[in-house]
């Protein structure tokens, strides 16, 4: 399932902190592919380093850094599709915090599950997933054009966000429950997802100012 966008609520302004994201994380994917694997292996995430101290700013620069073309396209799709909306309703600066601090949290929980790993965590996804978690209980009724496929065929119906997002959660969590009984990881740090999911979904409501709410009807 691919999700386009909300249909139920557009934002009041243009969202210029998640074009800027987006665009910083195009920059940077174009910066790792002209520049190999060293430049990944020096700002990429290695759970090691950080447990012991070491390459903290890797925390910032790898929410930038993607390990491939379907990795970022994913995850920008995934932004574009709820990020708005949120930045409409904390405001700019809010929300970029909001941003930065879900993703610190999620490396921090997948640094703490595999803290002697040695293999680079790049990605948005953590972020992302905070950001999921927000939109979750700020706007689960909130309808999302989706492209669904079916074999060769698609269709685009809305589907709610409690559902949509709610399933890609059970998504993350049963396949880190899978990896940990097979005793093997597939490359992609579940832990981070779940940890940045949770992380939106507890601390939403502290990035948005009452006077929104208000404004919105989301206050109780």
């Amino acid at each position: 399932m691919i999700p386009l966008g909300d249909v139920d609520r557009k934002p009041k302004v243009f969202p210029v902190v998640t074009t800027v994201v987006i665009a910083a994380n195009a920059l940077m994917f174009f910066f790792e592919l002209s520049r190999g694997g060293d430049f990944v292996q020096e700002w990429a995430v290695i759970p090691r380093e950080i447990a012991s101290g070491n390459d903290l700013l890797t925390i910032l620069t790898a929410m930038f850094m993607h390990a491939g073309w379907l990795h970022i396209g994913g995850n920008m799709i995934y932004f574009w599709a709820f990020g708005p909306e949120l930045e409409d309703l904390m405001g700019r600066f809010r929300f970029i915090a909001f941003y930065l601090a879900g993703g610190l949290v999620a490396t921090l929980a997948q640094v703490m599950y595999s803290p002697n790993s040695q293999v680079p965590e790049l990605g948005a996804s953590g972020a992302i997933a905070a950001v999921m978690g927000a939109f979750l209980v700020t706007f689960p009724k909130d309808r999302i054009r989706t492209i669904v496929f079916l074999g060769f065929f698609f269709m685009m119906p809305f589907i709610p966000a409690i559902i949509l997002v709610g399933f890609w959660l059970l998504i993350q969590i049963f396949s880190q429950v899978g990896s940990v009984a097979a005793g093997q990881t597939d490359g992609v740090a579940y832990m981070a997802h779940i940890g940045g999911f949770l992380f939106g979904m507890l601390t939403a409501r502290l990035f948005e100012p009452r006077s929104k709410r208000k404004g919105m009807g989301l206050e109780g």
